[in-house]
C-alpha cells in the first residue's frame, strides 16, 4: 500500500505549515532486569544492558494552519508518543518538529502538575503559552462553569478521575488563545452532556485554529478530520482523506483480527460521481415544487467495487427500486422505496445475514440495517448454486446535499458472532442534489406537523 507523501517527505517546507515533522524518531532503552540498568550506568555504557525500541520511527508529516488532522492506529502504534513530542512533553531521539503559533496539548495523563490543584494547573497552563494571571482571573469564573467540577478546582489533580481531567482540561483549552490544538483519547471520557459541549469547541476552534486529532473512535475522526495519519509500528503507514485512510485501516484490522475465516478481498475503490404503505410526507408536495425538493439521483450497482470476506456466497446485484418493483434512477426523499440485494451461495450458507449501510462522504453511517432481526428465529439455510434476495422497505429519509455511498453485505451467523462473506464497499452511489435539512445527518419524513395557541381565544393553525 503506497501512501501519500507530504511536503516534509519530499523535503519542501511549506510556509504555511503549523506543525512540521521530518524523520523523527523516538527510541526508548529496554532493560530486561532493574540491576542491567545500574550496571550500564556503572561501566559508562561500555557494556550494553538493554535493547531499543523504536516507539516513533522516522514519521515526516506537515500539518498546514487552519488544516484538522486525524491520527489513528492500534494501541502501541506510536500515535500518543508522537503527540507528546509534537506538545513538548517528550523530546525526540532524532528528526526535526517545528510549529508556528501557541500550541495546547490535551491529553490524559499530562499536561497537568499532579501534585498542583486543578485552579493552579490553569494559572500555569496560560502561562505556558504567554497568558499572565490577570488575563486569566478574569476568565476564572468562565472556566469553572465549563468544567463543572465544583470544589475539586481547588483539590491536587491526582486526586482526579480520568472525567474529572477532562473537563479541566478542556475548560483550559477553551479559554486560551491558542493556535494550534493536540487532542488525544479525551474525547472518550465524560457524561454526553459534557462530550457534546467539548465537541461544539471543537467545532467552533476547528473555524480559527489547527487542530491534531488521536482517536480510536473512527466516527469522531471522520466527522471532524479532512485528512488522516495512519501510524501503524512507531511508522505512518498511509496519510490521506479522511474516507479512504479510515476504509484502508478498518479493511486492514478486519483482515488482520478475524479468526473465524480466511478473509479475502479484492475489487477497486470507485470514485464518486458528480404491508400498508405509511403516509407520505404531508409537505411533499410543497418540497416538491420549490427549491427545496430532495432531489436524488442514484448510480448503478458496481460489481468491480472494493470487496471484503470469505468468498462462501457473493452479492451480485443490489438496487434502489419503487413499490411496483422497478428500477430507480431519480427519487425524492420522503418516497416509499424498496432496496433490494440478491446474493448467491458458492457453497451452503448456514443463517445468512444480507444487510445494508448508507455513509456521507465522510465515512459517517447515516442509517443501515439488514435481515438478521426479522429471522433470527429461523434456521435458514441457502444451498450451493441457490440465489437469496432481501428487499427492505422504506421511506426514503431526507438527507442533506452531497454524495453517498451504500456498502452492501452477505455474512452468515448471528449479529454478535458471524463470518463475512461478501461485503462491498460503495457498491452504489447515490447524489442528493437539493435538499431542505439544515442539520443532522438526515432528516425524518414526517406524517403530520400541527401548531395551536392556549387559553383564551386560542386557535389551531393549519397549513
Amino acid at each position: 500500500m503506497s501512501s501519500s507523501k507530504s511536503g516534509a517527505e519530499a523535503g519542501d517546507r511549506n510556509p504555511d505549515a503549523a506543525i512540521r515533522l521530518q524523520d523523527v524518531t523516538k527510541v526508548y532503552r529496554i532493560y530486561a532486569r532493574p540491576e542491567d540498568r545500574l550496571i550500564q550506568m556503572a561501566t559508562l555504557g561500555r557494556v550494553r544492558r538493554f535493547r531499543e525500541y523504536p516507539a516513533v520511527n522516522g514519521v515526516s508529516f506537515e500539518v498546514l494552519q487552519g488544516e484538522t488532522i486525524g491520527i489513528i492506529g492500534r494501541n502501541g502504534s506510536g500515535k500518543s508518543t508522537l503527540l507528546q513530542m509534537i506538545g513538548g512533553g517528550l523530546h525526540q531521539t532524532s528528526g526535526i518538529i517545528e510549529q508556528k503559533g501557541k500550541l495546547y496539548s490535551l491529553q490524559l495523563g499530562t499536561g497537568f502538575a499532579p501534585e498542583f490543584t486543578g485552579r493552579e494547573n490553569a494559572y500555569l497552563g496560560a502561562a505556558i503559552i504567554g497568558m499572565s494571571k490577570s488575563d486569566v482571573e478574569t476568565k476564572m469564573d468562565s472556566i469553572l462553569e465549563f468544567a463543572g467540577i465544583g470544589d475539586f478546582i481547588d483539590r491536587p489533580v491526582k486526586t482526579y478521575s480520568s472525567g474529572m481531567y477532562a473537563r479541566l482540561a478542556f475548560a483550559v483549552a477553551a479559554h486560551l488563545p491558542t493556535d494550534i490544538l493536540l487532542v488525544d483519547e479525551v474525547l472518550a471520557v465524560g457524561d454526553l452532556a459534557f462530550s457534546q459541549k467539548c465537541m461544539r469547541f471543537i467545532h467552533e476552534f476547528k473555524s480559527r485554529g489547527t487542530l491534531l486529532l488521536c482517536a480510536h473512535d473512527l466516527s469522531s475522526v471522520m466527522a471532524l478530520c479532512s485528512r488522516v495519519i495512519w501510524m501503524d509500528g512507531g511508522k505512518v503507514r498511509m496519510i490521506g482523506p479522511t474516507k479512504e485512510v479510515c476504509d484502508e485501516y478498518r479493511r486492514a484490522i478486519e483482515l488482520e483480527g478475524d479468526s473465524t475465516a480466511e478473509l479475502k478481498f479484492g475489487g477497486r475503490r470507485g470514485e464518486r460521481p458528480p404491508e400498508n404503505p405509511p403516509p407520505p410526507d404531508h409537505r411533499s408536495e410543497m418540497l416538491r415544487s420549490s427549491s427545496l425538493a430532495n432531489e436524488i439521483k442514484v448510480f448503478d450497482f458496481d460489481d468491480n467495487a472494493a470487496w471484503i470476506g470469505a468468498r462462501s456466497g457473493s452479492i451480485v446485484s443490489a438496487g434502489l427500486k419503487n413499490p411496483a418493483g422497478l428500477p430507480v434512477t431519480n427519487l425524492s426523499g420522503g418516497e416509499n422505496i424498496v432496496f433490494e440485494i440478491t446474493a448467491k451461495a458458492d457453497a451452503d450458507l448456514e443463517r445468512p445475514i444480507l444487510g445494508f449501510t448508507v455513509r456521507d462522504r465522510h465515512g459517517q453511517a447515516v442509517f443501515a440495517d439488514n435481515t438478521f432481526l426479522t429471522y433470527r428465529q429461523d434456521n435458514i439455510v441457502t444451498r450451493a448454486g441457490e440465489t437469496i434476495v432481501a428487499r427492505f422497505a422504506f421511506q426514503m429519509p431526507y438527507l442533506p446535499t452531497g454524495d453517498y455511498g451504500i456498502t452492501v453485505a452477505l455474512a452468515t451467523g448471528n449479529q454478535a458472532e458471524h463470518i463475512k462473506q461478501h461485503r462491498v464497499e460503495d457498491a452504489i452511489f447515490f447524489h442528493v442534489l437539493s435538499s431542505h435539512v439544515a442539520k443532522g445527518l438526515m432528516g425524518i419524513p414526517m406524517q403530520s406537523i400541527t401548531m395551536e395557541t392556549l387559553g383564551e381565544g386560542g386557535q389551531e393553525f393549519s397549513a
